[in-house]
């Protein structure tokens, strides 16, 4: 079959401008319920980031949502990653929620900070510890020569600590996404989609539909 063959009609339900909750974390927190409700939606807190680089040169990866809430979206990672070198020269970023079983897409706009050490240190200390380990062993982003020498850093890793506590690396923490739009994204039949925009105005959200 010929990419151009591939397509399907949305059929999953509609989205209408009364059912819509007055502001967006609470419409996110509803859909993101459902997904996580939902035993066919893989990875239900996974979210597209996308940044900019100096050159300008835009990139996007996968990461979990930990938080979220009116403060922001909060994921964590290595602080010498790819993704942290791009949010610290630029925090302008993108997320983006994808939950195709329910034909929804979530789209959140906004500008990312570093969380405190004390919130990095809590979330880490509630990972399973190969996590622990791994965050360690792994200099994300740098090149590798061979998965061998990924292998021994972590093995390294297992030696250094032990059966002990496995304190939260200097450069490893969370970024927190302060949203300033939100789009809401449902599939409908013939391509004709419900899109709303909530957009931050100085006195609240604004709501908006915007055409498919």
């Amino acid at each position: 079959m010929k990419t151009a063959d591939i397509r399907r009609d949305y059929q999953y339900g509609e989205l209408r401008r009364a059912d819509l909750a007055p502001d967006p974390f609470s419409q996110f927190g509803q859909w993101l319920a459902h997904a996580l409700a939902e035993p066919g939606i893989p990875d239900p807190t996974a979210m597209v980031l996308a940044t900019v680089d100096a050159s300008g040169q835009p990139s996007q990866r996968t990461v979990l949502l930990k938080d979220h809430g009116p403060a922001g979206f909060t994921f964590f990672t290595n602080l010498a990653s790819h993704k942290s070198a791009d949010l610290q020269g630029n925090p302008r970023v993108s997320l983006l929620f994808q939950w195709l079983t329910q034909s929804r897409q979530v789209i959140v706009s906004g500008t990312a900070s570093r969380t405190d050490r004390a919130t990095d240190e809590a979330y880490f200390a509630s990972r399973p510890r190969a996590s622990q380990l791994g965050a360690w062993a792994s200099q994300q982003s740098s090149v590798l020569p061979d998965r061998e020498t990924l292998d021994s850093a972590f093995a390294n890793a297992e030696a250094r600590f032990g059966d002990g506590p496995i304190p939260c690396p200097d450069n490893w923490g969370g970024w927190r996404v302060a949203p300033a739009r939100f789009e809401f994204w449902q599939g409908r039949p013939s391509r004709l989609h419900d899109r709303f925009a909530y957009e931050k105005r100085s006195k609240g959200w604004e709501i908006l539909r915007l055409s498919p």
